[in-house]
């Protein structure tokens, strides 16, 4: 799973003709979900995005995680961010997920972004979305579950191999 994660002032989704949300201080999260990818991958990355310190404390410094009741969280389904643009001039969306398990598994990410406290309004997954938004800093993060996921597997693989 990737996640762009950008810190706003404000944020809002609206999907014609009559759908509509927002967020006031917090964070706008696109999320692509990529073929492979998980429960694990939605779960570690929810948590992620919930704990990384990117909200100024009452210092000005960045210190504080949504989880603490510093923000909201606008989270957007966006499988372009698996766009492969290294041959031709027309993106490859080959590595996103298929829409029934992409849509299950960013379902899976905002219960459980929920599920850490942080209060989140969503766009449609699979809508056509206008998306706007304050930058705030600017602070813009990427992050990627592949990493983890693959720290993860080699560990367990050196479990397995001690135990046989």
């Amino acid at each position: 799973m990737l996640a762009v994660v950008q810190r706003v002032s404000h944020a809002s989704v609206r999907i014609e003709p009559d759908y509509e949300a927002g967020i006031g201080h917090g964070v706008v999260i696109l999320l692509g979900v990529a073929q492979g990818d998980d429960e694990h991958d939605a779960r570690w990355l929810a948590d992620k995005c919930a704990t990384l310190r990117i909200m100024n404390d009452p210092s000005g410094k960045m210190n504080v995680g949504l989880d603490e009741r510093a923000g909201e969280a606008l989270v957007i389904s966006q499988f372009t961010l698996l766009g492969d643009c290294q041959k031709g001039r027309r993106p490859s969306f080959s590595k996103a997920a298929d829409p029934p398990d992409a849509e299950r598994l960013y379902e899976l990410f905002v219960r459980n972004l929920r599920g850490l406290g942080v209060p989140v309004a969503t766009g449609i997954f699979g809508a056509m979305m206008q998306v706007a938004l304050v930058n705030e800093g600017p602070v813009t993060l990427l992050i990627d579950s592949a990493p983890w996921k693959r720290r993860r597997e080699a560990e367990a693989d050196r479990r397995r191999a001690k135990g046989a």
